[in-house]
């Protein structure tokens, strides 16, 4: 995959998960830039995503709201920083929409996420998501909110919603 900025991630600021999903490229475009697919495996059940909004440009908004199992929301807004049709998305909570700076969230730390996926034939893609934050206790912290369970249940969501279109 190539990058349009310089970029290498560091292994005490940034996580990542890579792997290689039996869903075309396209497919994974479409799960992450429509809204009314984003809702449909975004959020690791049995958690929900209730609400989305995507401005898909630089600049625009990326917000979701997620619900708890017991009844709590949880919206996050967010920025888009890149975005390359059927290759990457980056995004940062740092900024809200039109690259003002936004507050510090509930949960106390920034990121920025950058997916990236790349075609393997006609039906395979190779997927990685990369997320970023400012120092290694914010790492840390999401690492223990169960980032690698997390995101990887999502993705394999993902790949269900794909599979049942």
């Amino acid at each position: 995959m190539t990058r349009s900025f310089p970029f290498h991630p560091d292994a005490r600021r940034d996580l990542v998960l890579e792997r290689i999903v039996d869903v075309p490229v396209a497919l994974v475009w479409e799960a992450w830039t429509v809204p009314e697919h984003l809702m449909q495996w975004f959020t690791p059940k049995p958690w929900t995503t209730v609400a989305c909004e995507i401005d898909l440009r630089p600049g625009g908004r990326f917000h979701t709201v997620m619900r708890s199992p017991e009844g709590a929301s949880f919206p996050n807004t967010g920025c888009y920083l890149e975005v390359v049709p059927r290759e990457r998305l980056v995004w940062t909570s740092a900024m809200e929409p039109g690259y003002h700076p936004a507050a510090i969230p509930v949960e106390g730390f920034h990121m920025t996420g950058i997916i990236e996926m790349a075609a393997l034939g006609a039906s395979r893609t190779k997927y990685v998501a990369t997320v970023l934050h400012a120092d290694a206790a914010a790492t840390d912290k999401h690492r223990a909110m169960g980032f690698e369970e997390g995101w990887g249940t999502a993705l394999g969501q993902l790949v269900e919603w794909a599979k049942g279109r």
